[in-house]
């Protein structure tokens, strides 16, 4: 089969054949409709992040499909379903796992990181795991709730606890950023999205957010965000990974207010203790999405409450997938879709 292979950091995508896998015992292989290309991609490629599988290795972990051979015992899924990958596999039976908290599970594994993924024509992972995907969405751009959706699902509704009324501030619009407007807004919040390209601000606007910030008209962000929302937000999430962006985050908080942070950096960001005291901020952490919000993050797509369409901003076939890996270097667009069969 094709697939475009890792061989480590710094070093191109190889486009080749490779073994098609063979399902084992539990396993399922998934005929790959389509793959997103994340950001997390691209710390593996350029920033020296380390996979837990060595390379060489096949990245992606965006995946959709249908069901194309299931391995022994495999009774959960059957041949032709339409099928989600989600973007992390727990284990199912440790401490987290068995109280719902599967995204932190220890032992999780990622596809694209663990275990190949699927930035090929198929992809072996257990059926147990498989999300179906109702016949009315489109299997393709489909890929992109396996993370770009359901991340910022937990962090708006599960971590950070959005309710209605509230005031909540974006930081950083890209592939994920967008969709905590999205889910913020549907969730009845008043939100204020912050991001330095205009094309990013002027789809969150269009997908509901009553204010737009650019932080380079804004020196003193927090300030900005007080006079707009009455006092400051009571939620912030940054969603970019650098420690200015967090610092600026926070920095727009009103008393009581709480920071959840989506973004990855290994950066160590200074907090003011005094503040953090003084004014019983909360500080919380989010990854990825539990297993059992994935079915009620589809029906919300189903439902038309948040939009695939406003997050795939082009589709390209795999041989092209370094086009898609610069477009994110330079923040072009917000989701590539990477297609295997053509």
């Amino acid at each position: 089969m094709q697939a475009a292979v890792f061989h480590g950091s710094g070093r191109p995508l190889v486009i080749g054949d490779v073994p098609r896998p063979v399902p084992g015992p539990g396993d399922a292989l998934v005929k790959v409709s389509a793959c997103g290309f994340c950001h997390t991609d691209l710390h593996y490629l350029d920033h020296g992040v380390a996979t837990g599988k060595t390379p060489p290795l096949i990245l992606g972990h965006e995946i959709s499909g249908t069901v194309e051979e299931l391995g022994p015992g495999s009774s959960m899924r059957s041949v032709g379903d339409r099928v989600l990958v989600p973007s992390v596999l727990p284990c199912g039976s440790c401490d987290y796992c068995r109280s719902g908290r599967g995204n932190i599970c220890p032992y999780l594994k990622m596809p694209g990181n663990h275990l190949d993924g699927g930035f090929a024509e198929y992809v072996r992972v257990p059926a147990r795991d498989l999300v179906p995907l109702p016949v009315g969405l489109d299997l393709a751009r489909s890929a992109v709730i396996a993370d770009a959706l359901t991340t910022p699902y937990h962090a708006v509704v599960r971590r950070a606890r959005v309710q209605s009324g509230e005031w909540v501030v974006i930081v950083g619009c890209g592939g994920v950023g967008i969709n905590a407007v999205q889910f913020a807004v549907a969730a009845g919040a008043n939100v204020i999205a912050v991001d330095l390209r205009p094309e990013k601000r002027e789809a969150a606007r269009r997908l509901g957010a009553c204010e737009t910030l650019d932080p380079t008209e804004h020196p003193d962000l927090g300030r900005e965000v007080r006079k707009r929302s009455g006092g400051g937000a009571d939620v912030a999430l940054e969603v970019v990974g650098k420690p200015e962006t967090a610092s600026m985050a926070l920095s727009t908080l009103r008393r009581g207010g709480r920071l959840c942070v989506v973004g990855y950096s290994d950066s160590v960001v200074p907090i003011p203790l005094h503040r953090l005291m003084f004014f019983e901020y909360e500080i919380i952490g989010s990854l990825g999405c539990r297993p059992v919000d994935y079915p009620r993050v589809i029906e919300m797509v189903r439902q038309g409450k948040v939009s695939l369409d406003a997050v795939v901003t082009a589709t390209l076939p795999l041989a092209r997938i370094g086009e898609a890996a610069e477009d994110l270097r330079n923040g072009r667009g917000f989701r590539t879709l990477l297609v295997p069969w053509t």
